[in-house]
Formats: C-alpha cells, structure tokens, sequence
C-alpha cells in the first residue's frame, strides 16, 4: 500500500531522514520506534505532504505522492493525526470532527459521525463542548476521530500516547486495535516500544535518521538491542 524508497529529508543542511526504505501492506499495523529526534515525525509529515523530501520516492497505491500537496494526499485516502493533537480549541468537538471531512464530496458523513462516536463515547457525549476543555487523553480521541472522518485506507498516528496516564495509553491502543480489525492500515510512530511492538505486524526502529533494525513486532520485542535501548532492560 505504502512504499518508501531512499528517503532523505532536510531541515537546511541538516540531514534528518538519511536515505530509509521500508513498506506498509495493507491490513497491516507497521509502527516506527526510535528516540528523540530519530526522524519519526519528520518522516511522517513527508509522508503526508506537511514537508518536502530531498530526494526519494513515496508511493501510496501505485501513484507517487512526494511532490503532492497535502489537501490531494488526503484524498487518496491517506489521513494524519499529528504529534500534539493539533485540534482547534474554540471549536466544538463536533465541528472538529467534521472539519476532518472538508475534503468528502459524498453524503454519508452522519454514518462516519456516529462511528466516531461508538468508537469514543465521551465525543458525543460533549459534541458541543469546544475541544480546548478537554483533557490530553480526550484531546487525543477527538484527532484519531478527527482523522477517521476522511475515511483513510491509510491512517497515519504521530505519538498517540504521548503525555497519557498508563490507563488512558491502553484506551488508545486498544482503539488502534479496532481500527486494524475494521480494515484500516496503519502506520505508527510512538516512543511506548513495548506498546508498539505489542501491537505490530512489522516494526522499524529509526536511530539518527536511519533504519537500524526492522522485523515483526514479535521479533523486535524479543530482539536484545530493542529491549536494552528502548524497554529499559538489561
């Protein structure tokens, strides 16, 4: 479904995506784990559109993508739900949500709310509530329900658990799970390896803005190195 190819990505002369490849089939759950500044986000956004690669290719379904603009990206079928949240706090949850529709043409939009709302109750419980007065776990539903809206084959997840207490983290990831089984694929960035992995078809861990290991999730969790650097194990 997703295919990238020798992606390199700069900030000026900074170098903060050295030349990755790896895939995403369909159905699957890949997640991207690493440390700070490993080039997760950046990669992610490139994905999306956000910024331009250097050299490379991005290819989602067949059609390259990485001279696109964003608004087109979403189109395709490709929705991100960013590091931080990024909702609007003055707007309601509903007009939020809807906001992740503007790029629908067709008239089932009300089916797409309601399925927003059985996956996160509490979203239509305060639909008329403005999203800033929600918590950061909240926060976190209404971008995942926010994405969901445009329908995405492809759903891309920036740091989902990022700031959450343990209880609401699991919240989230069972969603992911549910996501996966409703027939969304996804690609996963998140500092929780264990979580991440736990969850995974296929994992890649990104260290200074290149691919150091790469497997099933099964795999990486056992791998020693993984479990030495990033689930504090001896």
């Amino acid at each position: 479904m997703l295919e990238v190819k020798d992606l390199v990505v700069a900030y000026g002369k900074i170098k903060a995506v050295k030349g990755i490849d790896f895939t995403v089939d369909q159905g699957q759950v890949v997640c991207l784990i690493g440390t700070n500044g490993a080039g997760k986000t950046t990669t992610l956004r490139t994905i999306s559109g956000l910024l331009r690669p250097e050299s490379g290719s991005i290819t989602f379904e067949g059609e390259r993508i990485d001279t696109m603009p964003a608004h087109k990206i979403v189109t395709l079928g490709l929705a991100h739900s960013p590091e931080g949240r990024r909702i609007f706090p003055r707007m309601t949850v509903e007009e939020n949500l809807m906001l992740g529709a503007y790029s629908r043409k067709d008239r089932e939009l009300k089916s797409d709310l309601d399925a927003a709302f059985e996956l996160f109750p509490i979203l239509e419980e305060r639909r008329n509530q403005p999203a800033g007065t929600f918590s950061g776990g909240e926060q976190q539903m209404l971008a995942m329900g926010r994405a969901m809206m445009s329908r995405p084959r492809l759903l891309l997840l920036d740091e989902p658990s990022m700031g959450l207490s343990p209880l609401m983290m699991k919240r989230i990831m069972s969603t992911v799970r549910t996501l996966r089984s409703q027939g969304t694929t996804i690609l996963l960035v998140e500092q929780n390896a264990q979580a991440a992995l736990s969850l995974a078809d296929h994992g890649y861990v990104l260290e200074v803005g290149k691919i150091v290991l790469a497997g099933t999730g099964k795999t990486l969790l056992a791998s020693d190195e993984v479990r030495k650097a990033y689930l504090g194990e001896d």
